[in-house]
């Protein structure tokens, strides 16, 4: 019988992950590791990626687990593998990886083994990173567990560490004047945890941008702003243009962790 997705999760589960994020969070690299990253215009750059689960409206359970690598700079498509799975793990606020990473990682490692020259040497993940209820997103657990830099976009604002969509950050938005422009998102501590990134000319609306891991916050904001073709970096964009998962939308989950 599968599990009920609206089932109270037990307070052992709970505890469990609790202690496994906070043991994978000191393994967490918050600076750039790779040459590519130090130069302007990322040389040596060849191949980034975007992974992202999408739902069938309606259904909870079941999932197109997603993975593509586009080349770097010119975003042609050199590899893509789409899955449809079912989860097994319950959603809880804050613990979104849990739920996910596992189809994300079976995506990467079938790529390691296929076609390993392929392998990204970045991902986007359509989600957050540090930015995070305990600094500790989507994009930091899979990045740790893939060993690979990582980079959180967000389509929306999580409203956490004190960081709220207020009259204050709607101004902030509004002074985003070109692509390029960001601002950062301080939490009441006084870190910043990420940026709100204008990603293009064209769209007015900003994406929310953390460090997932083996990447440094300014880079991670120049990189997403290099890849956006539109509001949406291309490696995650190109999801929605998938003929394989076009009929799936994906859930509003995503944004949260």
């Amino acid at each position: 019988r599968p599990p009920d997705m609206n089932a109270a999760p037990a307070e052992e589960l709970i505890t469990e992950w609790e202690s496994e994020q906070a043991r994978l969070r000191r393994l967490l690299v918050l600076e750039d590791t790779e040459a590519w990253q130090s130069g302007p215009g990322f040389s040596g750059l060849q191949r980034v990626g975007g992974v992202d689960l999408s739902f069938i409206k309606g259904d909870e359970q079941n999932a197109c687990a997603a993975l593509v690598v586009l080349s770097y700079p010119h975003m042609e498509l050199l590899y893509e593998d789409c899955r449809m799975v079912t989860l097994t793990a319950p959603y809880v606020a804050g613990f979104l990886a849990f739920r996910e990473t596992p189809f994300l990682l079976d995506a990467l490692r079938r790529l390691r083994e296929d076609r390993p020259e392929l392998l990204p040497q970045v991902v986007f993940v359509d989600g957050n990173g540090v930015f995070h209820y305990r600094e500790f997103g989507l994009a930091c657990h899979l990045g740790v567990l893939s060993g690979l830099p990582c980079v959180g976009v967000a389509k929306n604002l999580l409203q956490v560490q004190g960081v709220q969509k207020s009259e204050e950050h709607q101004s902030q938005i509004a002074a985003l004047r070109r692509g390029g422009d960001s601002f950062p998102l301080t939490a009441a501590s006084g870190a910043v945890l990420g940026k709100a990134l204008r990603s293009s000319d064209k769209s007015s609306k900003p994406v929310y941008v953390s460090v997932g891991h083996k990447i440094s916050l300014d880079t991670a904001v120049r990189l997403t702003h290099s890849c956006c073709r539109y509001r949406v970096p291309e490696p995650i964009r190109q999801f929605a243009c998938s003929p394989h998962v076009g009929f799936l939308h994906v859930s509003p989950e995503s944004n949260g962790d």
